[in-house]
C-alpha cells in the first residue's frame, strides 16, 4: 500500500516567479527523461520482479523515491507558473497551461505533448531492465543540468541540485545490483550468439563528408575481440552470416538465477529452465532482508 505524509523530500523556495522557465520545467514532470516515468519504470519493474526479492526491494524503494520527486518538481513548477492566475500577459504566452491546466502542473512536456507509458522501458528480463534503469538517470541528470544553466534563481538551483545529485545516487545502486549478479557484460538472456560474427565490427559507414569525417578508427573496433570486417559495397568479404545455424543454449546466467524468490515465482517452471530443478529459497548470498522497517 502507499501512505502519502504532508511533507515534501526536499523543501522549495524560490524567488521571483518565471513562468517560461516552469514551462521548461514540465520536461522533468510529464517529459520522457521526467520523473513520472522514472517511477512508474522502476515500480512496474519492481511488481514483476518476483524471481529476486533484494533487487524487487531496491526497484521499490527508488521507485517510491521517485514519485517524491515528482512532487518536488510539481511543487516547484506549480512556484514558477504562479502568474498564469492573475496576469493576462503571462497567460497568453502560454495557453495550454492557462487554459487546459488553470495554471498548474499536467502531464505534459515542455512542448506540450501528452505522458504516455511509451516512455517507460520494461523487458522483464532483471539485468537489461538494470542497464536501461542506469540509462535513465544518466539522462535525467542531464536535463537537470540543462535546466540549471537557465535559471538564476538561487532557490531553484537548490531544488534542481539536490534532484541531479539524486540521479547519481541512483546509478550507483542500480549499477551496484547490476555488478552484483556477477554476469559476463555482454551476457543477456538464455541464448548465446553464434561465434565469430558476434565479433565482427561492420564497417557500414564510408568514404569523406563534408564536415571533415572520415573512416575513424578506435577502440569500438578492436576491443572486447571484435575486429573490422569491410562491407562487399567496398570490397571487403562482409559479415559471415553462413556461421549462423540455428540456437546456441547454455548463456552465462551469472548469480541471476540464485536469489531468493517470491511464493508467486514460477521460474523453475518457465521456457528454457524446465528440469533444472527447484531454486525458490536461494542461498541468501545476494541479498538480506532488511531490519527494524
Amino acid at each position: 500500500m502507499y501512505h502519502h505524509v504532508k511533507k515534501l523530500m526536499y523543501t522549495v523556495n524560490i524567488g521571483e516567479p518565471d513562468v517560461r522557465f516552469g514551462n521548461m520545467l514540465l520536461e522533468q514532470f510529464g517529459g520522457a527523461n521526467g520523473e513520472l516515468a522514472a517511477a512508474m519504470q522502476y515500480t512496474i519493474q519492481g511488481w514483476n520482479c518476483v524471481d529476486d526479492l533484494g533487487r524487487r526491494d531496491l526497484l521499490m524503494d527508488i521507485g517510491t523515491e521517485e514519485l517524491s520527486h515528482l512532487e518536488v518538481v510539481g511543487a516547484l513548477i506549480r512556484m514558477h507558473l504562479k502568474p498564469l492566475k492573475t496576469n493576462r500577459q503571462a497567460a497568453e504566452a502560454d495557453p495550454l497551461v492557462t487554459i487546459a491546466g488553470g495554471g498548474g502542473v499536467a502531464l505534459f512536456d515542455s512542448m506540450g505533448n501528452a505522458w504516455t507509458a511509451n516512455y517507460l522501458k520494461v523487458t522483464g528480463e532483471l539485468d537489461v531492465d538494470l542497464r536501461s534503469n542506469i540509462a535513465a538517470e544518466a539522462r535525467a541528470k542531464i536535463v537537470y543540468e540543462r535546466l540549471i544553466d537557465h535559471t538564476d534563481d538561487p532557490g531553484t538551483i537548490d531544488t534542481l541540485q539536490f534532484l541531479m545529485t539524486r540521479e547519481i545516487t541512483h546509478m550507483k545502486a542500480f549499477t551496484a545490483a547490476l555488478d552484483s549478479l556477477e554476469k559476463a557484460p555482454f551476457s543477456i538472456g538464455r541464448l548465446k550468439p553464434t561465434p565469430g560474427i558476434v565479433d565482427e565490427y561492420f564497417n557500414g559507414s564510408t568514404g569523406d563528408g563534408d564536415e571533415g569525417d572520415t573512416d575513424m578508427r578506435g577502440p569500438w573496433e578492436s576491443s572486447f575481440d571484435l575486429h573490422l570486417v569491410e562491407s562487399p559495397m567496398n570490397g571487403g568479404k562482409g559479415l559471415s552470416v553462413g556461421e549462423v545455424n540455428g540456437k546456441i543454449a547454455g548463456e552465462d546466467r551469472g548469480r541471476q538465477d540464485e536469489s531468493q524468490k517470491a511464493t508467486t515465482s514460477v521460474a523453475d517452471e518457465t521456457l528454457g529452465k524446465k528440469g533444472a530443478g527447484s531454486s525458490r529459497a536461494g542461498n541468501g548470498r545476494v541479498a538480506t532482508a532488511k531490519r527494524g522497517r
